[in-house]
């Protein structure tokens, strides 16, 4: 099979990455909160939805409160025990600026995919996925590698995830996204996250009409611009009354009984085919740099 993008490479590397993940689990899942922690987890673009989906994994796996937020958008006020900043680079401005602002005696931990970058440099505590780092623009197994491992150390057993993962990539795509022009993806609970980053994918990388919204909640309103160019993927666990309603409005939904993680793992790729087919190169999207740094 020929890979004509680094983007693609990256994402098809996804099984490796994924295995070294897991492993790391036991000595890097601590960073991201002890048990019985009160955790906020902040991040920018990608980061933040990664930072979103985690949140709910972790309270769901009893390990404690845990808020998500925007670092662009946070300013102290509730106590938290610790902080956790997720940035590839290591040098997003907006998380340096978040880490300057966390109160005396919280502590400061990151998760980044180069080791003695700024963000790792003044964090109290960091996890460095070096093995996840991309050269693309567009993310891809830096955000998928903080979830499997996140996953792995929170008790899950990914085992069958991994052992999947390899045979999905594989195959072909279900659609041809060339015959689509709007997209959009549901999610529930640590879902919702993913089905964000997966809209963002196709954005980014497709320069395409992309929305995401709460499963249940596309019915409330959103669902009035589906038609027959609507793709509507669903991620997680899927009501069939829901698919149902969509399908009525003319549009393709899909949902794949998939892993949510692979799931997203085919969003990257559908938003890599359909840059392709729009004759865009998916390794320099337009306008955007692997990290904002603000001058």
């Amino acid at each position: 099979m020929s890979i004509s993008t680094t983007t693609e490479r990256e994402i098809r590397s996804q099984p490796e990455v994924w295995a070294r993940a897991v492993a790391l689990a036991p000595q890097g899942a601590p960073v991201l909160g002890r048990p019985g922690e009160r955790v906020l987890v902040l991040g920018c673009g990608t980061s933040a939805f990664v930072a979103e989906s985690l949140a709910v994994l972790r309270e769901r796996a009893g390990h404690g409160e845990t808020d998500a937020a925007y670092a662009s958008e946070w300013t102290p006020g509730r106590t938290y025990d610790r902080v956790v900043v997720i940035s590839r680079s290591g040098t997003t401005s907006e998380v340096l600026e978040a880490l300057d602002r966390v109160p005396a005696g919280t502590v400061r931990a990151a998760v980044v995919g180069v080791a003695g970058s700024p963000v790792a440099d003044v964090a109290d505590e960091t996890l460095v996925l070096d093995f996840a780092n991309e050269d693309s623009v567009v993310q891809t197994r830096f955000p998928t590698a903080v979830l499997a491992l996140a996953r792995a150390g929170f008790g899950e057993d990914l085992a069958p995830v991994l052992a999947r993962v390899a045979g999905v990539l594989a195959e072909p795509l279900a659609v041809d996204p060339s015959r689509y022009e709007h997209f959009v993806f549901l999610g529930r609970s640590w879902s919702y996250g993913l089905a964000q980053e997966a809209a963002l994918k196709i954005r980014e990388a497709a320069q395409a009409w992309s929305e995401s919204y709460p499963a249940l909640d596309y019915r409330h309103g959103p669902v009035a611009v589906a038609g027959e160019t609507s793709l509507v993927t669903i991620f997680g666990e899927a009501e069939p009354a829901l698919a149902a309603d969509v399908e009525r409005t003319g549009a393709t939904v899909v949902h794949e009984d998939l892993d949510p993680l692979i799931q997203l793992v085919q969003a990257q790729r559908l938003a890599v085919e359909l840059a392709g087919a729009r004759g865009l190169d998916a390794d320099a999207p337009r306008h955007l740099t692997r990290s904002v740094v603000l001058g």
